[in-house]
């Protein structure tokens, strides 16, 4: 192995030494550990130290690094304390993540490191985001996000490569080619001959790297972020190396060929540069034994003050508290002139005196800059506001909330729209994994608001007309909205913006340019988890919410002799309990309606929760109705059997004479 020491003095070169072999020392001291019993699991990076070293030796503290499972480097060269990385491997409360997640599943904000989630893709899609941060800040700071040659078979490797190019984000992509993802060798992953050769499909820069050769990788970084402050750019780099253990220490190394693993142990990246330091004099016999004897010694003190740590007990307020991140709603009441607007204008309106309000909001979705989006509510924005503000997005819903995430992280707001809320789908894994856990995981909050244009009663079929609110009640994190009228609309969306933790915003396009409401001119912004009663009667409760709503305002006016209470739920996470039990015990009779269909939809869990705290008070079953139980159909005929609008008249009479 040839080395290159450049410009590097001796002291710069012991550095590095010092840096490489620290992680080697704790990796040989936990693999004695897992024999003990004494370690659950762990991710080995031995033989590849020198690309998690060697890359942050070069970028400054304040960069961020988005590292994997083998990159214990990245975490010992940013000088984290060992004894607080031992915490979060034992799942001690001194860790990062109050024992919920482990190995290296957490970020750190005060070591500029964003650790993984399981599906490793949405890692790069944050690292995009963490850098348009950087670039609309112009602070010159470069990115570095990790990921196996395995992951590059994801899609959001593709999506991620093609925004940060399109977008000239300064990231560098690394891919440690180690030769198996598990057990899977690279042949059977892909058939180019080098994954840095898929650079030229973007329109990037790309380079293959020795990545056992630090002195190599330490050059090459420090001159692509020089040239990359300059000219600011992503850059592709596969750094060939080879992991000489298992994926993790259970799965073995049988499937190896053994004249593999005996070609890549001659090509160890620790034990040649100890090599080259002596051969050239730089180091002796008894300093290496010095510097081997001072990391042991912090290893093990670290070690035996981490076994002193007590075990996690469980706190049952603490586990709900941090689902959410803390947020103290900001009360501003509607204010000043009204005027008489539609379902879309107040969201316009909304969204712009949100942008006005926080200049660190940036909105992105397809087609929403010069075109104004598929139903004009970001019309006009680009010329108020600028294209860095107000960006068009390539067709690539994962990365994109990925990437709102990143700028979360990196101290701004975002707000992603979906052009229409069913291609939600293709975005599903980062909003259910990412953004709704990552408070939970590691207390970073993730302020980032989704809209939904969602609903039928427009004909436009199965894939444009779908309201799929139950994917996202079920999971704890997210908070949903869901709004009937102008009015609600305009303040629910200032709130959502205003709110640290994602927000799914749904936005009923039947209602759009249907209802008119008299609505305040100024900002103003209306409590979650608070709905509303639109009418006031003693012989029924009728829940609903978005256009349901509106079916059942149709329903009571062609019955003026109903007597009901109407709820309009407007948010469905957090849910107004209070509202709706008390209207219950006051009617003792209930039905609920939502345009979703019934199977574990709102309803369903609105229902059960009636029957369990309201079940004395009643007089009748609680009734549910929903739509049919199929896809949404394109035909008027057929989507109006599918909606349940007609059938709640049947079913409220029906409910009503019990």
């Amino acid at each position: 192995m040839n080395f290159d020491r450049k410009n590097l003095t001796n002291e710069q070169l012991l550095d590095l030494y010092k840096k490489i072999l620290k992680p080697r020392l704790i990796e040989e001291k936990m693999l004695i550990l897992i024999r003990q019993g004494k370690v659950s699991k762990w991710f080995s990076g031995i033989g590849q130290e020198a690309i998690s070293v060697g890359i942050t030796s070069v970028l400054d503290k304040d960069e961020y690094i988005l590292p994997m499972h083998r990159n214990l480097g990245v975490f010992t060269t940013r000088e984290i304390p060992l004894h607080r990385l031992f915490s979060q491997w034992q799942g001690k409360r001194n860790g990062f993540t109050k024992g919920r997640d482990r190995s290296f599943h957490f970020g750190t904000q005060e070591y500029n490191i964003i650790g993984m989630i399981s599906h490793l893709g949405p890692q790069m899609g944050i690292a995009d985001g963490i850098a348009l941060a950087n670039k609309l800040k112009k602070n010159g700071k470069v990115t570095a996000v990790f990921t196996g040659e395995g992951a590059t078979s994801e899609g959001d490797f593709h999506e991620a490569l093609n925004v940060a190019s399109v977008w000239d984000l300064p990231v560098l992509f690394v891919i440690e080619n180690n030769g198996y993802g598990l057990s899977t060798p690279t042949n059977e992953q892909y058939r180019c001959k080098q994954l840095a050769d898929r650079g030229v499909g973007y329109g990037m820069e790309s380079h293959v790297v020795d990545g056992n050769n630090i002195l190599e990788v330490y050059h090459l970084i420090s001159e692509l972020k020089a040239s990359m402050i300059e000219n600011p750019r992503p850059v592709l780099l596969e750094f060939m190396t080879f992991r000489m253990r298992g994926h993790e220490e259970a799965s073995g190394t049988k499937y190896v060929p053994q004249e593999l693993m005996d070609m890549w142990a001659v090509k160890d990246p620790v034990e040649n540069y100890r090599s080259y330091l002596k051969a050239t004099a730089v180091l002796d016999d008894a300093a290496d034994e010095a510097i081997r004897a001072e990391i042991k010694k912090e290893i093990d003190t670290d070690w035996a003050k981490v076994q002193e740590e007590p075990a996690i007990v469980a706190d049952l307020d603490e586990e709900l508290n941090d689902v959410y991140a803390p947020y103290t709603f900001e009360d501003i009441a509607p204010k000043g002139e009204t005027e008489n607007i539609r379902v879309i204008d107040a969201i316009s309106q909304g969204l712009r005196q949100s942008m006005e309000r926080h200049e660190n909001l940036v909105v992105m979705g397809q087609d929403i800059a010069e075109y104004g989006g598929a139903f004009k509510i970001t019309d006009g924005f680009v010329n108020q506001f600028g294209k860095d503000r107000v960006r068009n997005t390539p067709i690539c819903e994962s990365i994109i909330v990925s990437a709102a995430n990143g700028l979360s992280i990196n101290g701004h707001k975002a707000v992603v729209e979906m052009q229409f809320a069913d291609f939600v789908s293709t975005g599903f894994n980062p909003i259910v994994n990412l953004l709704a856990k990552q408070h939970y995981r590691w207390q970073e909050k993730s302020d980032v608001v989704v809209r939904m244009p969602c609903g039928g009663g427009t004909q436009a079929g199965p894939f444009h007309s779908q309201t799929n609110e139950a994917w996202f009640t079920k999971t704890p994190g997210l908070k949903v909205v869901y709004p009937a009228f102008p009015y609600d609309a305009k303040g629910l969306l200032a709130t959502a913006i205003n709110d640290p933790n994602p927000v799914m915003f749904f936005e009923h396009k039947l209602l759009y340019r249907s209802i008119y409401q008299d609505v305040p001119k100024d900002y103003y912004t209306l409590p979650f988890g608070k709905a509303s009663l639109l009418k006031e009667g003693k012989d029924v409760t009728i829940i609903s919410f978005g256009a349901g709503v509106h079916w059942a305002l149709e329903t009571l006016a062609k019955h003026s002799d109903i007597s009901a209470d109407l709820l309009d739920l407007r948010t469905l996470q957090p849910l107004d309990w209070d509202a709706i039990y008390a209207s219950v015990k006051k009617t003792s009779r209930v039905i609920i309606l939502q345009e979703d269909t019934l199977f574990g939809g709102v309803a369903s869990d609105i229902s059960s929760m009636i029957m369990e705290n309201c079940f004395e008070y009643l007089d009748a079953p609680v009734k549910r109705v929903g739509s049919l139980e199929s896809a949404i159909p394109f035909m008027k005929s057929l989507e109006d059997q599918y909606l349940p609008k007609q059938r709640f008249e049947t079913e409220l009479l029906e409910l009503l004479k019990y």
